[in-house]
């Protein structure tokens, strides 16, 4: 695999690059025949663990493109109330984003989305240039507007810029609805390139890696450059591999209400631990398989939170202290 040339850490925020959804919930039973009744809520995975970060305490920023109407609207509302700094989003003439979330009785959700041409997707490399510019301890990214087009290969490209001076978390959240999965596999190689942490759903890696287990898999991300790979496994916990030494979290035991956000929020979590002992803002050279641990049980423990209410709403720190 590619060396890691040693880096000291910063002190600075953690940034979150990505898109903010509009999630759209029916409300069962509530609406005359021949309508639907339905509930939105600020969600989007960037904008999800951008929340989460915050609400847990740790300085976030969240550089994303929010439209002027009414769902961008609540989107800035609800970043801005959770403790997020936006100061650095891009005002957008183009609308949101919506998804229409169909949810199971095992709380699990498949999503019709409604993204032609919405704001999400149309950064530009002067958008990003700026966005990104101050100091960062690490930048988060990856889902859909790292890879849907026009604006997806500007991202990719920042971040070797960002690299040279932050720790750099790439999360693909896999969208087969909307990007062909082969298009996730033909970018993948970049992405571990360029990336300090590589963290999937066990959903994503049959996508990305197709009848691979998470030790084999993540023996392809090493060689293709990134140190680090998480993958959780729902119920079946979380996985993790520092340059090929795996470790294992458990689930808490939970009700699960639904698991809309969990793994965005476990990422905050675990991107929070991370931040709190000092191992972000270079390329993780003094993280031990005891603080990857730490971490990971934090994440699962986040996510737990998370499954246990509706929708996206993670908890503020004081919630896992009670």
């Amino acid at each position: 695999m590619n060396s890691r040339p040693a880096t000291a850490p910063v002190a600075g925020p953690v940034a979150v690059l990505g898109e903010c959804v509009a999630d759209a919930f029916v409300e069962p039973g509530t609406a005359p025949p021949g309508a639907l009744r339905m509930e939105v809520r600020a969600g989007g995975g960037p904008a999800n663990t951008a929340v989460a970060l915050a609400r847990l305490g740790t300085p976030t920023r969240f550089l994303g493109r929010l439209s002027d109407d009414v769902f961008g609207r609540l989107f800035r509302t609800h970043l801005e109330r959770s403790g997020v700094d936006v100061r650095a989003t891009v005002r957008a003439a183009e609308p949101s984003t919506l998804a229409v979330a169909d949810l199971a009785d095992d709380g699990s959700a498949a999503y019709s989305f409604h993204a032609r041409g919405t704001a999400d997707w149309q950064w530009t490399a002067a958008e990003l240039s700026a966005a990104t510019d101050g100091l960062l301890s690490c930048l988060h990214t990856g889902s859909l507007a790292l890879v849907r087009p026009p604006g997806g290969q500007a991202v990719e490209a920042q971040l070797a810029d960002v690299r040279e001076r932050a720790t750099v978390s790439v999360d693909p959240n896999v969208r087969p609805l909307l990007v062909d999965p082969a298009d996730y596999r033909e970018r993948l190689p970049q992405w571990c390139a360029a990336a300090d942490v590589l963290r999937l759903s066990d959903e994503d890696l049959a996508h990305l890696r197709p009848g691979e287990s998470p030790e084999r898999a993540a023996g392809w991300f090493h060689e293709h450059g990134v140190p680090l790979v998480v993958v959780t496994l729902g119920a079946q916990g979380v996985f993790a591999s520092l340059d090929g030494k795996t470790l294992h979290a458990a689930t808490p035991r939970v009700e699960v209400v639904d698991t809309v956000g969990a793994g965005d929020s476990f990422m905050a979590g675990f991107l929070h631990a991370l931040h709190a002992a000092g191992a972000l803002g270079g390329r993780l050279d003094g993280l031990t398989a005891a603080g990857v641990e730490a971490a990971l049980a934090f994440g699962a423990r986040v996510a737990a939170a998370v499954c246990a209410v509706r929708g996206a709403d993670p908890p503020w720190a004081a919630d896992l202290t009670e």
